[in-house]
């Protein structure tokens, strides 16, 4: 797949840098991302992957836009309040880049239509807000051999990790969610955006962190964080890379897990 003259110039930086070049750009422009969530992660994740010129981005999001989301979520604007999310961020993305195809997907994923939503895609990167959620999206992604990027976010601290748990690397099989997480906490256990906020700005930097790990699975270059949970603490500027392994008594594909 060729670049216009056009899209040269746009990507003109990225053709310059060796790990990108000409070969990167058009394996970005080639590939086909699912964004789970147009708020706080996925407002600056959609905006970076666009701009980086990823050929179509799916969004899924049943949400609207409300004027409490405007202090983090910066794809949408006050003229779009009551909008469906996935309509306003469509709208963003073409005036930041019109060769980018946008997919909305304007539903709450589940059991029966998540394995064949991501089946469609190169590449997943969730920015949900809840465990059930991020459970089900790890679990499809499993199943349907998707790469994914995954990140939560507090009100000052942020987790981001890459799962390919369909692979093996040198050690052996390659980590699950999980792997990390076996069992969601207890109801309650840990607080809303709503009840216990959160810091607009932090969504901006893991979001764009999302981004680059994307690219950075796209294209090829670099190590990746496979097998590593990047952890942020935004009121000390703390960033600290913690390493975990393949459980064995994982409920996905653990010893004791159906066959």
């Amino acid at each position: 797949m060729n670049l216009s003259p056009e899209e040269i110039e746009r990507y003109a930086r990225h053709l310059v840098l060796r790990d990108v070049g000409g070969p990167g750009q058009r394996k970005l422009k080639e590939s086909r991302v699912l964004i789970i969530g147009a708020g706080g992660l996925g407002a600056p994740l959609l905006q970076y992957l666009a701009a980086a010129g990823v050929g179509a981005l799916g969004i899924v999001d049943d949400d609207a836009v409300s004027l409490s989301n405007l202090q983090r979520q910066v794809i949408h604007a006050t003229p779009d309040v009551g909008r469906p999310k996935v309509e306003s961020a469509r709208d963003a993305v073409a005036r930041l880049n019109p060769h980018v195809a946008v997919e909305p997907h304007p539903l709450r994923l589940n059991e029966s239509n998540a394995r064949a939503l991501i089946a469609r895609y190169d590449i997943v990167a969730d920015g949900s807000d809840n465990f059930a959620t991020r459970y089900l999206v790890s679990d499809a992604c499993y199943y349907e051999k998707k790469p994914l990027v995954t990140a939560a976010l507090g009100g000052f601290d942020a987790s981001l990790t890459t799962l390919r748990p369909f692979e093996s690397g040198a050690d052996g099989p390659n980590p699950t969610y999980r792997c990390l997480f076996p069992e969601p906490p207890p109801e309650g256990a840990i607080p809303t955006c709503e009840e216990a906020g959160v810091l607009g700005a932090l969504a901006g930097v893991v979001g764009a962190m999302m981004a680059l790990e994307v690219v950075r699975e796209i294209v090829g270059f670099g190590e990746g964080l496979v097998g590593r949970l990047l952890l942020i603490d935004a009121r000390t500027m703390r960033f600290e890379t913690i390493r975990y392994a393949y459980d064995p008594e994982n409920p996905l594909i653990g010893v004791r897990a159906p066959r």
